[in-house]
């Protein structure tokens, strides 16, 4: 019989700030984050203490003119 191996889920955070209209997604605890890299894109890295992407904000998420989010999950788990 063939065993199964347990995965442990892992929680991304997404946030969205409607008054700064920036879209936060983090792959890791955002109190790890150590440093923040632009990359020109309007687009920010956030980095931990060994240079790991543990997360990323896009700025100017939404268009002028589109429809405002009303919400968004606060953790989302994948496999």
């Amino acid at each position: 019989m063939e065993k199964i191996k347990e995965q442990k889920l892992k929680a991304i955070k997404i946030y969205y700030d409607s008054f700064g209209n920036s879209l936060n997604v983090w792959f890791e605890d955002p109190k790890k984050e150590f440093i923040s890299e632009e990359t020109g894109d309007e687009v920010i890295l956030n980095k931990d203490k060994k240079g790991k992407v543990i997360g990323f904000e896009k700025l100017n998420f939404l268009k002028h003119g589109n429809t405002p989010i009303k919400s968004l999950p606060v953790e989302v788990f994948l496999q």
